[in-house]
Protein backbone atom coordinates (compact mmCIF):
# COMPACT_ATOMS: atom_id res chain seq x y z
CA UNK A 1 0.00 0.00 0.00
CA UNK A 2 1.00 3.35 -1.03
CA UNK A 3 2.48 4.68 2.92
CA UNK A 4 1.27 8.64 1.62
CA UNK A 5 -2.11 7.24 1.21
CA UNK A 6 -5.10 7.56 3.82
CA UNK A 7 -4.90 4.40 7.03
CA UNK A 8 -8.45 3.01 8.93
CA UNK A 9 -7.61 3.38 12.23
CA UNK A 10 -7.42 -0.24 13.75
CA UNK A 11 -10.75 0.65 15.94
CA UNK A 12 -12.54 1.94 12.87
CA UNK A 13 -11.40 -1.47 11.14
CA UNK A 14 -12.49 -3.74 13.93
CA UNK A 15 -15.97 -2.38 13.94
CA UNK A 16 -16.52 -2.37 10.58
CA UNK A 17 -15.50 -6.15 11.02
CA UNK A 18 -17.54 -6.68 13.76
CA UNK A 19 -21.02 -5.18 12.00
CA UNK A 20 -19.76 -7.40 9.19
CA UNK A 21 -20.33 -10.03 10.86
CA UNK A 22 -23.48 -9.92 13.22
CA UNK A 23 -25.29 -8.71 10.00
CA UNK A 24 -24.90 -12.14 8.32
CA UNK A 25 -26.74 -13.37 11.46
CA UNK A 26 -29.37 -10.77 11.19
CA UNK A 27 -28.64 -8.06 13.41
CA UNK A 28 -29.81 -4.57 12.52
CA UNK A 29 -26.68 -1.60 13.91
CA UNK A 30 -28.60 0.86 16.31
CA UNK A 31 -27.20 4.12 17.47
CA UNK A 32 -27.34 6.57 20.18
CA UNK A 33 -26.02 10.43 22.33
CA UNK A 34 -22.89 9.71 23.98
CA UNK A 35 -24.66 12.49 26.68
CA UNK A 36 -27.14 10.21 28.10
CA UNK A 37 -29.89 10.54 30.80
CA UNK A 38 -29.44 9.20 33.78
CA UNK A 39 -32.54 7.02 33.48
CA UNK A 40 -31.47 5.58 30.09
CA UNK A 41 -28.20 4.87 31.46
CA UNK A 42 -28.90 3.45 34.91
CA UNK A 43 -32.56 3.43 36.32
CA UNK A 44 -34.17 1.84 33.30
CA UNK A 45 -31.37 -0.96 32.83
CA UNK A 46 -32.60 -2.34 36.63
CA UNK A 47 -30.17 0.73 38.86
CA UNK A 48 -32.26 2.63 40.39
CA UNK A 49 -30.30 5.90 41.94
CA UNK A 50 -29.74 3.69 45.66
CA UNK A 51 -28.47 0.40 44.36
CA UNK A 52 -25.53 -0.20 45.39
CA UNK A 53 -24.35 -1.45 41.22
CA UNK A 54 -23.96 1.97 40.75
CA UNK A 55 -20.57 1.97 41.96
CA UNK A 56 -19.59 -0.56 39.48
CA UNK A 57 -19.34 1.76 36.86
CA UNK A 58 -17.28 5.35 37.27
CA UNK A 59 -19.30 7.86 35.74
CA UNK A 60 -18.62 11.49 34.04
CA UNK A 61 -21.86 13.86 35.43
CA UNK A 62 -22.45 16.78 33.38
CA UNK A 63 -21.73 20.12 34.74
CA UNK A 64 -25.08 22.30 34.65
CA UNK A 65 -26.38 19.37 32.75
CA UNK A 66 -28.89 17.98 36.12
CA UNK A 67 -29.57 14.20 35.39
CA UNK A 68 -26.74 13.89 32.66
CA UNK A 69 -24.69 11.52 32.02
CA UNK A 70 -21.29 10.82 29.33
CA UNK A 71 -22.65 7.28 28.76
CA UNK A 72 -20.40 4.23 30.37
CA UNK A 73 -22.12 1.84 28.08
CA UNK A 74 -24.29 1.30 25.19
CA UNK A 75 -27.19 0.01 26.91
CA UNK A 76 -28.81 2.78 26.59
CA UNK A 77 -29.02 2.33 23.13
CA UNK A 78 -30.85 -0.72 23.46
CA UNK A 79 -33.36 0.80 25.73
CA UNK A 80 -34.06 3.67 23.35
CA UNK A 81 -34.34 1.11 21.00
CA UNK A 82 -37.37 -1.12 22.76
CA UNK A 83 -39.34 1.64 23.66
CA UNK A 84 -39.53 2.97 20.37
CA UNK A 85 -40.46 -1.31 18.49
CA UNK A 86 -42.14 -4.15 19.04
CA UNK A 87 -40.40 -7.41 19.02
CA UNK A 88 -38.62 -9.59 17.48
CA UNK A 89 -35.52 -7.80 16.90
CA UNK A 90 -31.94 -8.09 16.78
CA UNK A 91 -29.67 -5.73 17.21
CA UNK A 92 -25.96 -4.25 17.96
CA UNK A 93 -25.30 -0.89 19.43
CA UNK A 94 -21.18 -0.18 18.65
CA UNK A 95 -20.34 3.77 20.10
CA UNK A 96 -17.89 5.19 22.13
CA UNK A 97 -18.56 5.38 26.02
CA UNK A 98 -16.61 7.02 29.23
CA UNK A 99 -15.62 6.21 32.66
CA UNK A 100 -14.30 8.28 35.22
CA UNK A 101 -10.88 6.08 36.18
CA UNK A 102 -6.81 6.14 35.87
CA UNK A 103 -5.47 5.08 33.02
CA UNK A 104 -3.35 2.18 32.40
CA UNK A 105 -2.00 -0.03 30.07
CA UNK A 106 -5.50 -1.82 29.76
CA UNK A 107 -7.74 1.17 31.22
CA UNK A 108 -8.71 4.51 29.43
CA UNK A 109 -11.28 6.99 30.49
CA UNK A 110 -12.89 6.75 26.78
CA UNK A 111 -13.12 3.51 24.51
CA UNK A 112 -15.12 1.96 22.33
CA UNK A 113 -17.94 -1.09 23.04
CA UNK A 114 -20.28 -3.26 20.87
CA UNK A 115 -23.11 -4.52 22.59
CA UNK A 116 -25.92 -7.06 20.83
CA UNK A 117 -29.16 -7.46 21.61
CA UNK A 118 -32.04 -10.00 20.63
CA UNK A 119 -35.40 -9.77 21.82
CA UNK A 120 -38.14 -12.65 20.91
CA UNK A 121 -40.74 -15.11 22.45
CA UNK A 122 -38.34 -17.62 22.73
CA UNK A 123 -34.34 -17.22 22.97
CA UNK A 124 -31.71 -19.53 25.08
CA UNK A 125 -28.72 -19.80 26.52
CA UNK A 126 -27.91 -22.15 23.32
CA UNK A 127 -28.49 -19.52 20.88
CA UNK A 128 -26.14 -17.16 22.69
CA UNK A 129 -23.54 -19.28 23.30
CA UNK A 130 -24.27 -19.69 19.26
CA UNK A 131 -23.89 -16.71 18.51
CA UNK A 132 -20.54 -15.80 20.41
CA UNK A 133 -19.46 -18.66 18.94
CA UNK A 134 -19.73 -17.55 15.37
CA UNK A 135 -18.47 -14.12 16.27
CA UNK A 136 -15.28 -14.91 17.96
CA UNK A 137 -14.84 -17.72 15.69
CA UNK A 138 -14.86 -14.70 12.47
CA UNK A 139 -13.20 -11.83 14.36
CA UNK A 140 -10.05 -13.42 15.27
CA UNK A 141 -10.69 -15.73 11.96
CA UNK A 142 -9.72 -18.87 13.79
CA UNK A 143 -12.32 -21.87 13.95
CA UNK A 144 -10.49 -23.85 16.73
CA UNK A 145 -11.57 -21.23 19.24
CA UNK A 146 -14.01 -22.34 22.25
CA UNK A 147 -16.03 -20.32 24.74
CA UNK A 148 -16.59 -20.98 28.68
CA UNK A 149 -19.83 -19.01 30.09
CA UNK A 150 -18.46 -18.02 34.00
CA UNK A 151 -21.35 -17.00 36.29
CA UNK A 152 -21.38 -13.52 37.40
CA UNK A 153 -23.53 -10.58 38.48
CA UNK A 154 -24.53 -7.72 36.06
CA UNK A 155 -28.43 -5.66 37.24
CA UNK A 156 -29.89 -5.77 33.94
CA UNK A 157 -29.20 -9.50 32.89
CA UNK A 158 -30.62 -13.09 35.04
CA UNK A 159 -28.84 -15.63 34.72
CA UNK A 160 -25.62 -13.43 34.14
CA UNK A 161 -22.29 -14.38 32.65
CA UNK A 162 -18.81 -13.92 31.76
CA UNK A 163 -17.53 -15.31 28.84
CA UNK A 164 -14.06 -16.75 28.04
CA UNK A 165 -12.38 -17.46 24.89
CA UNK A 166 -9.72 -20.07 24.33
CA UNK A 167 -6.31 -18.28 23.70
CA UNK A 168 -5.98 -18.68 19.82
CA UNK A 169 -2.10 -18.62 20.46
CA UNK A 170 -1.36 -21.45 22.58
CA UNK A 171 -4.94 -23.26 22.10
CA UNK A 172 -5.29 -23.93 25.86
CA UNK A 173 -2.02 -24.73 26.49
CA UNK A 174 -1.10 -21.87 28.33
CA UNK A 175 1.10 -19.06 27.29
CA UNK A 176 2.27 -15.35 28.30
CA UNK A 177 -0.59 -13.94 25.88
CA UNK A 178 -2.99 -15.63 28.30
CA UNK A 179 -1.21 -15.51 31.58
CA UNK A 180 -0.67 -19.81 30.91
CA UNK A 181 -4.21 -19.82 32.28
CA UNK A 182 -5.41 -21.10 28.65
CA UNK A 183 -8.43 -18.56 28.62
CA UNK A 184 -8.76 -14.83 27.56
CA UNK A 185 -11.67 -13.22 29.54
CA UNK A 186 -13.13 -10.80 26.90
CA UNK A 187 -17.50 -10.50 26.82
CA UNK A 188 -20.09 -9.97 29.37
CA UNK A 189 -23.76 -11.45 28.91
CA UNK A 190 -27.08 -13.05 30.25
CA UNK A 191 -30.43 -13.36 29.77
CA UNK A 192 -32.26 -9.97 29.53
CA UNK A 193 -33.77 -9.44 33.50
CA UNK A 194 -37.61 -9.38 33.37
CA UNK A 195 -37.39 -5.68 35.37
CA UNK A 196 -35.74 -4.41 32.23
CA UNK A 197 -38.78 -5.51 29.84
CA UNK A 198 -40.92 -4.19 31.89
CA UNK A 199 -39.33 -0.65 32.35
CA UNK A 200 -39.50 -0.38 28.19
CA UNK A 201 -42.89 -1.80 28.44
CA UNK A 202 -42.29 -5.75 27.18
CA UNK A 203 -44.24 -7.92 28.86
CA UNK A 204 -41.68 -10.22 30.17
CA UNK A 205 -44.27 -13.48 30.68
CA UNK A 206 -44.47 -12.57 26.54
CA UNK A 207 -41.35 -12.01 25.59
CA UNK A 208 -37.63 -13.06 26.35
CA UNK A 209 -34.00 -12.18 25.17
CA UNK A 210 -30.16 -12.06 25.49
CA UNK A 211 -27.67 -9.12 25.49
CA UNK A 212 -23.83 -9.00 25.30
CA UNK A 213 -21.22 -6.68 25.38
CA UNK A 214 -17.31 -6.53 24.24
CA UNK A 215 -14.81 -3.76 24.74
CA UNK A 216 -13.75 -3.63 20.66
CA UNK A 217 -10.26 -1.98 21.99
CA UNK A 218 -10.07 -5.25 23.98
CA UNK A 219 -10.43 -6.92 20.34
CA UNK A 220 -8.16 -4.67 18.72
CA UNK A 221 -5.61 -5.26 21.24
CA UNK A 222 -5.80 -8.84 21.12
CA UNK A 223 -6.02 -9.57 17.03
CA UNK A 224 -3.28 -6.83 16.79
CA UNK A 225 -1.08 -7.75 19.71
CA UNK A 226 -1.33 -4.02 20.92
CA UNK A 227 -0.02 -4.11 24.21
CA UNK A 228 -0.86 -0.92 25.60
CA UNK A 229 -4.53 1.05 25.08
CA UNK A 230 -3.52 4.19 25.17
CA UNK A 231 -1.63 3.96 21.91
CA UNK A 232 -4.81 3.62 19.88
CA UNK A 233 -5.75 7.12 21.24
CA UNK A 234 -2.43 9.11 20.88
CA UNK A 235 -3.13 9.87 16.95
CA UNK A 236 0.81 8.18 16.00
CA UNK A 237 0.73 7.61 12.60
CA UNK A 238 3.50 5.10 13.18
CA UNK A 239 0.79 2.65 14.49
CA UNK A 240 -1.82 3.67 11.80
CA UNK A 241 0.22 3.03 9.24
CA UNK A 242 0.34 -0.43 9.66
CA UNK A 243 -3.10 -0.86 9.06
Amino acid sequence: MDKNKGHLHPLTIIIQDMVTIFSELGFSVAFGPEIESEENNFDLLNIPKDHPARDMWDTFFIKNEEQKVLRTHTSPVQIRYMRGKQPPFRIISPGKTFRYEATDLTHEAQFFQLEGLIIDKKTSLAELKGTLNYFLKKIFNNENIETRFRPSYFPFVEPGFEVDMSCSQCEKKGCSFCKQTGWIELLGAGMVHPNVLKNVGLDPKKYQGFAFGVGVDRVAMLKYRIDDIRLLYQGDLRLVNQF
